[in-house]
């Protein structure tokens, strides 16, 4: 069994898809619009989504973010109640990590050296996603 996020970016899914790419060097693994799901008659789409992402996935290291712009009539709801865990191997890539998903977003705790490892930060980024970045611990 796996469990994999997925996000809904409110329409910004394709925004969210490059910023990804160019922070964490994730890989499109797939992207489905709207106007290419089957017609049918308990499904329809509505014109002005007809172009947004219904459903996207990206591999980012050996993990799997799933990601969509949502629906325009669902009530916006703010990503709460979690955080995205990036663990880097060394201190310069949880730096590296940490500045890419920060533009433009919020930092809550500056990536900095704590009792448990070299580096550790968290960051609410650009899209509203919270993260936290870690140095994996030697040891570990």
């Amino acid at each position: 069994m796996e469990i994999q996020p997925y996000l809904f970016f409110d329409g910004r899914c394709e925004e969210a898809i490059a910023f990804y790419r160019d922070a964490l060097g994730a890989q499109e693994l797939m992207k489905m619009r709207f106007k290419d799901a089957p017609a049918s008659n308990d499904y329809q789409t509505s014109p002005e989504l007809a172009d947004k992402i219904m459903h996207a996935a990206l591999a980012i290291g050996g993990s799997h973010l799933l990601m969509s712009d949502g629906q325009a009539d669902e009530k916006k709801v703010a990503h709460s109640g979690f955080s995205l865990s990036v663990t880097a191997n060394d201190v310069a890539s949880g730096e590296k990590y940490f500045n890419a998903l920060a533009q433009g977003g919020q930092i809550t705790m500056p990536f900095q050296k704590t009792f448990w490892t070299d580096g550790f930060g968290m960051l609410v980024d650009k899209f509203g996603v919270p993260w936290m970045v870690n140095v994996q611990h030697e040891g570990a």
